[in-house]
């Protein structure tokens, strides 16, 4: 297989991969963020664990689907700005499929005991893996073994929980906290930024 071939292959790897996986995601962008790990990093071996993170970071923290933003930046890294723009297509295709057919039955659906006991039983399974992804992101800040980044993390949820702050103000102030302890880790070493 010659190199055109093989880059090829990986756009068409990456389309049905991404299809697949937003075909069968229902809970939003934390579920498909756990079933991108196991895809990319445990079974085709495209990235790192931490880049996973660093994907997942950088999607839920920019403006956007997390679905769509982490596709742009796997699709990205795997084959350039053609590779994004087929894990977008890859990704968006299956929604905008499965959504124009339920608009067509909307009536039906919303009156259905059946549909409703199944979207009610589907939210506890969507629960369950976004506790996963939870699980497994304090996991890796408890790893680094870092009490800023630990002691962060906490505060970080107790102002969320407790005090009601919003996300963004969450993310920016430790956005501001990671700038600020970058600097002070370069200033006691005397690198330049």
């Amino acid at each position: 297989m010659d190199k055109k071939e093989e880059k090829e292959g990986i756009l068409w790897k990456l389309f049905w991969a991404m299809f697949a996986l937003s075909a069968c995601t229902f809970g939003g962008g934390f579920v498909i963020v756990s079933l991108m790990k196991k895809k990319y990093v445990e079974e085709l071996g495209w990235l790192k664990e931490d880049e996973m993170l660093d994907i997942t970071a950088i999607a839920q923290s920019s403006p956007g689907p997390i679905p769509i933003n982490a596709s742009v930046i796997l699709g990205y890294r795997m084959r350039g700005i053609i590779g994004a723009l087929v894990a977008i297509l890859g990704t968006a295709l299956p929604p905008m499929i499965i959504i124009t057919l339920i608009s067509f039955f909307y009536v039906e659906f919303r009156s259905n005991p059946v549909i409703s006991v199944a979207l009610q039983v589907m939210r506890a399974g969507v629960a369950a893996v976004i506790f996963d992804v939870v699980i497994n992101l304090a996991g890796n800040v408890w790893k680094t073994k870092r009490v800023f980044y630990i002691g962060l993390m906490i505060a970080a949820f107790i102002a969320k929980i407790v005090f009601g702050v919003s996300a963004m103000a969450v993310i920016f102030c430790c956005l501001a906290a990671g700038f600020l302890d970058l600097f002070l880790d370069m200033g006691k070493s005397g690198k330049e930024a």
